[in-house]
């Protein structure tokens, strides 16, 4: 049995109204699944701001009317859905505005959740103003993996003939060649962006250099990722590059916090 029954053993017909308030200024995302949380709760959520919208401190944002039991278990299942992925659409909105134009924002780590929050992870990624893509489908991206199973890149971006109309992009990570040879085959294979997977701006620079001595900085774009930090942004966004991902910051960012308060029995 659960103990939240005994506890409130005799309370059953008595509703309270709760609120949910923003303790740190941040974006707000998780609402559809906090929305369906509520609903299997038998809960009406009302919320006055919606996914993507920006929450200040102190704010009160929602509200619900329900029983003891439901108030015990909203404020372990809404307020943890709408904290976790209200944190990522903050940091990736913090990453955005720290790019400021400069360079564009990306997170594809939401690949490496698990199975269950993946959608919830791009969703909140989006909300934030970053993309969860490197570029929009169709593509084919080969990654690290994909190049050591077919030998090299150059045999990579071969098969890639057999999907016309994709995006080509190539992880540049000194596998199978120098970096600088890596950059040199992935433009000549017809690669549109290169990605540059190392985190080391060593790394980035031999490959930027690379495409300057070749005359084919344009139309390729470079990506950079690898550990990078929101703090980093600013000094990278001035590096030339055309596309900044991000991983770990955005997608393990901290909750956004917030709480649940009850106002009284209605």
């Amino acid at each position: 049995m659960d103990v939240r029954d005994l506890l409130f053993q005799g309370m059953e017909s008595k509703k309270f109204r709760a609120v949910l308030t923003a303790e740190r200024s941040g974006v707000l995302s998780g609402v559809e699944a906090a929305r369906a949380r509520a609903k299997a709760l038998g809960i009406a959520l009302e919320l006055c701001r919606a996914e993507g919208e920006e929450l200040s401190h102190g704010e009160r944002f929602g509200n619900f009317l329900a029983s003891p039991k439901q108030i015990a278990m909203a404020e372990e299942q809404i307020i943890g859905t709408l904290a976790k992925f209200s944190g990522i659409a903050t940091a990736a909105r913090t990453a955005v505005q720290l790019a400021d134009g400069r360079v564009r924002i990306g997170s594809g780590s939401w690949k490496k959740m698990p199975p269950e929050i993946k959608d919830m992870v791009r969703t909140a990624t989006a909300s934030g103003g970053a993309a969860f893509r490197i570029c929009q489908p169709p593509m084919a991206y080969l990654d690290k993996n994909f190049i050591r199973m077919f030998g090299s890149i150059p045999a990579a971006l071969e098969a890639c003939q057999r999907l016309p109309g994709f995006t080509r992009v190539v992880q540049i990570r000194g596998i199978t060649a120098g970096i600088e040879e890596e950059t040199i085959q992935a433009v000549d294979g017809g690669a549109a962006i290169l990605m540059v997977d190392t985190g080391e701006l060593a790394d980035l620079d031999r490959c930027l250099t690379t495409l300057d001595r070749l005359g084919r900085r344009k139309p390729a774009e470079v990506a950079f990722a690898g550990n990078v930090r929101l703090t980093d942004i600013p000094e990278l966004a001035g590096r030339g590059i055309d596309i900044l991902c991000i991983g770990k910051e955005i997608v393990d960012a901290k909750l956004l916090d917030m709480k649940l308060d009850v106002l009284g029995e209605e």
